[in-house]
């Protein structure tokens, strides 16, 4: 079949554009759905336009899909010629370009003349006006406003233009640029909107008064504007010129300036308080525009959902509006769920007034809006942005040169940056190397463009390397003085690290190894150690891994056996560290040594080896003392003070913390001096110093999570509760368990014990769960409730002995034995005491001494 095919005719004779559509397509061998992502548009716009059901569609549409079709010459201008109206449907052609008369607005107290709409009011655009006001002067006589569809660069102008007005004496007002202008076109209505017939009597009008001209969807007709503009401020110096449009107009006097989308809740925020939610403009937007069609404000649980939602729709006012008003029918949650991953879809709708160049007249998806910049950018620029696509949330300069070298040479991404930037494709937000992000309609149209050219898997393959070259960069990082520096690092490209290793997982599995291997410190750090112990386990065990070098493979058991430690799962990771350990020896490599021993010093102790995690840590301290490492030194003796404490040795704990800060501060290892300082503080309770204890655990927890480390944090706080609790500081203590476990119930003390809640849940695998309930014991026993207390100690005991720290259930215990005067519970204690070598410190003894010495004699 032709394209000539089947055509009928419209009654003034020229082909109709649905036929013309229709045949030209199937001359292609295309179908609807392939045309439409060949074009960038909706199936529904191919559609409805072969159906002849769209009486005016945009220009950009049909540009696009005669793009698509590779239709020139003589073929486009029929397409084109069908798709505008016909003479006989015009009443008087008139220019294209026309300026609006001002409908109810007030004129400035200047008495400058407006000759233009009354603006909306903006939300969140108070610094954009300022700061475009402040550019138009002398020494910008031309200043664009240049970003997508539905940014609101109109609404931005007409804000900006009424609060200059009092600059521009001579008068302001604006000219709309229509389909099909010429340059004649543009120059006779910009100067009878000014006030004059002819360009050469305008700057007798003037009279060297400043006058502001706003000229409005550039795009429409780009060269005729540009050649209009020229010959407007070359003649009338004082003129200030105000342009929108999709893209700059390209004359040397102008200043281009980007509008961005309203700034969104950033990635993983749920708020749920109103006043959280209205720092974002974006969401106060939404909130505004669904109350009007609705009475009820967004209740606490659609907050989430309202954050999601506007984050996907990239802060574009106009999609904003157009989702709220759904909200008629939809509650928040509901509009996320059915519209969350179809926004490309969301169709625009005409308004009348001056807003055509925002609101077109026929509907228009975010999609084709997209599109339409998309179109202005060259093959290499389109290739570019369908790679950059890959990134989740924000990069840096120097990330996006490592993806788009693809293997090859790196070249400077800035150009291409600041062009992606000029067409509002591209977001640059905050300070840092992390500040640069495409909106999410934007990636969402390039990562549907990567898929049509069947290059999408070799995007986000490249796209992983680049993540996991930044990791390895930055791992090392995560030791010594720039933990800090480096967390934040990978926090940022945190949702980037997801989707690098979700898909080398699938598709490159070794890239993924290597990635997962170098982020348990990371993972540890932000809590994430069972997911990440989850993510080496399969990588170890997938068969595509079996082939790796031994070192890589040795670094990811002793990842997720250090992360196992964490969460108590330790004697499954056993033989694993040990077999690393081998791995490492035999490689010479000294700083996997090093890690393998200090995480079988950890390991060990929860299946009763502690002689032999004594024997691990001695032996660490020795290498790491003959190779030098100062921080291998400090982490061993670290581990070696436990042991101390573990003997009951608290005067040779006290000097080995000494020994630690000295040596970790020579290595500038900020956390590991803090990790010391935990100890100390348990020392000082373990002498009965508790306000010290309380003072010192204080600190250090403050500086641990400002750090970042919320499992010894946790610790910290751990110590502070029982130094309180034992020194009988109630309220104090109540508090600490109450930031250690939200949740953790407290028994009712008017109940009797049987009936009271909580004990049960107490015994859990958690450690803070024996130190809530060694806390819970000490203070029952400062009010004389004995028989609370046996319970809290009871629960101690059995949490704690599912646990790493056994001093924690000899301790139990001993607050067992005294609070029920069982010495049955003697038994119990010195087995725990044989099985872990643990000795009882004096005030100990001198408790239990005075119960057996209470036993009745028989």
């Amino acid at each position: 079949m032709t394209p000539d095919h089947g055509r009928s005719r419209s009654p003034d004779g020229r082909t109709r554009l649905s036929d013309l559509l229709r045949g030209h397509r199937l001359a292609a061998g295309l179908t609807q759905a392939e045309l439409a992502a060949r074009a960038g548009v909706g199936v529904r716009t191919v559609r409805d336009l072969e159906r002849g059901r769209s009486a005016r569609p945009q220009r950009t549409t049909i540009d696009l899909l005669a793009d698509a079709l590779g239709l020139t010459g003589a073929a486009r201008q029929e397409v084109l010629a069908a798709a505008r109206p016909t003479p006989a449907q015009t009443a008087v052609p008139g220019p294209a370009a026309r300026h609006l008369p001002v409908t109810g607005a007030a004129a400035p107290r200047s008495g400058t003349r407006i000759a233009l709409p009354q603006p909306v009011p903006l939300i969140g655009r108070d610094r954009d006006v300022a700061e475009v006001a402040a550019l138009l002067d002398a020494e910008h006589p031309m200043v664009s406003l240049v970003g997508l569809a539905g940014v609101g660069k109109t609404a931005l102008a007409l804000s900006v233009a009424y609060a200059v007005a009092a600059d521009h004496p001579a008068g302001v007002a604006g000219v709309l640029i229509g389909e099909g202008s010429d340059a004649t076109d543009v120059l006779a209505a910009s100067v009878a909107v000014l006030g004059v017939s002819r360009l050469a009597d305008l700057p007798d009008l003037l009279a060297g008064r400043p006058a502001l001209l706003l000229v409005d969807a550039v795009e429409r007709a780009p060269g005729p504007v540009a050649e209009a503009l020229r010959a407007l401020v070359a003649a009338a110096p004082t003129l200030r010129v105000l342009v929108t449009g999709r893209r700059p107009v390209g004359l040397p006097a102008e200043l281009v300036r980007p509008v961005a989308p309203l700034d969104v809740p950033p990635v993983g925020a749920t708020p749920t308080d109103p006043a959280a939610l209205a720092r974002w403009p974006a969401a106060t937007l939404f909130t505004a525009r669904l109350a009007q069609v609705r009475r009820e404000p967004p209740t606490p649980a659609e907050l989430p959902a309202l954050a999601a939602l506007v984050r996907r729709l990239g802060g574009l006012p106009l999609a904003i509006e157009l989702m709220a008003a759904r909200g008629r029918i939809l509650d928040v949650t509901e509009l996320l769920d059915r519209y969350g991953d179809r926004v490309l879809d969301l169709a625009t709708g005409g308004r009348p007034g001056w807003e055509p160049a925002e609101r077109p007249a026929s509907p228009v998806t975010l999609r084709e809006a997209v599109a339409t910049s998309y179109r202005l950018l060259a093959p290499a620029e389109r290739a570019a942005l369908r790679r950059l696509s890959a990134f989740r949330n924000r990069w840096s300069v120097e990330l996006a040169e490592e993806l788009l070298a693809d293997g090859g040479d790196r070249e400077d991404a800035v150009p291409l940056l600041d062009r992606l930037r000029e067409l509002g494709l591209l977001s640059v937000r905050g300070t840092g190397p992390f500040r640069f992000r495409l909106l999410d309609a934007v990636r969402d149209f390039a990562t549907e463009q990567a898929a049509g050219e069947g290059e999408l898997v070799r995007i986000r393959s490249r796209h992983a390397l680049a993540v996991t070259g930044l990791v390895l960069r930055t791992a090392p990082n995560l030791v010594g003085a720039d933990v800090p520096a480096a967390v934040r690092l990978l926090d940022e490209a945190t949702s980037d690290i997801i989707a690098a290793l979700g898909h080398a997982a699938d598709h490159d599995p070794l890239t993924a190894l290597r990635l997962a291997a170098a982020l348990p410190r990371w993972w540890r750090l932000r809590g994430r150690d069972v997911s990440g112990r989850r993510w080496l386990r399969r990588l170890l065990a997938d068969p595509r891994t079996a082939d790796a070098g031994p070192v890589l493979r040795a670094w990811a058991m002793i990842g997720a056996a250090r992360l196992a430690a964490e969460h108590g799962a330790e004697p499954e990771e056993l033989a694993a560290a040990r077999s690393a350990l081998a791995a490492f020896q035999e490689a010479g490599e000294v700083t996997g040594e090093l890690s393998a021993r200090s995480v079988l010093c950890l390991l060990l102790p929860t299946v009763g080896a502690h002689d032999e995690a004594r024997e691990q840590a001695e032996a660490m301290l020795e290498v790491a003392a003959r190779h030098g490492r100062v921080r291998g030194m400090a982490v061993a003796q670290t581990h070696l003070t436990w042991h101390d404490v573990r003997t009951g040795d608290l005067a040779g704990a006290r000097r080995r913390l000494a020994t630690v800060d000295r040596l970790a501060a020579e290595c500038g290892e900020q956390r590991l001096r803090l990790l010391g300082r935990v100890n100390l503080a348990e020392v000082a309770r373990l002498e009965g110093r508790y306000a010290d204890a309380v003072e010192q655990g204080r600190r250090v927890a403050a500086a641990l999570a400002e750090l970042g480390d919320p499992g010894h944090r946790r610790r910290a706080l751990g110590t502070v509760g029982l130094a309180l609790a034992e020194a009988g500081r109630t309220d104090e203590a109540v508090e600490v368990v109450a930031e250690l476990r939200p949740a953790f119930p407290v028994p009712d003390q008017r109940r009797p014990v049987e009936d009271r809640p909580g004990v049960m849940e107490a015994r859990a695998r958690r450690p803070e769960d024996a130190v809530c309930a060694l806390i819970e014991g000490h203070l029952a026993l400062h009010r004389g409730d004995r028989e609370q207390a046996a319970e809290w100690f009871a629960a101690a005991a059995d949490a704690a002995t599912e646990g790493r720290d056994r001093r924690d259930a000899v301790e139990a215990l001993v607050g067992l034995a005294a609070s029920t005067a069982d010495v049955t519970v003697l038994d119990r204690m010195d087995r725990a005491r044989r099985s872990t070598g643990i000795s009882l410190l004096r005030r100990e003894e001198d408790l239990l001494y005075a119960l057996v010495a209470a036993r009745p004699r028989r």
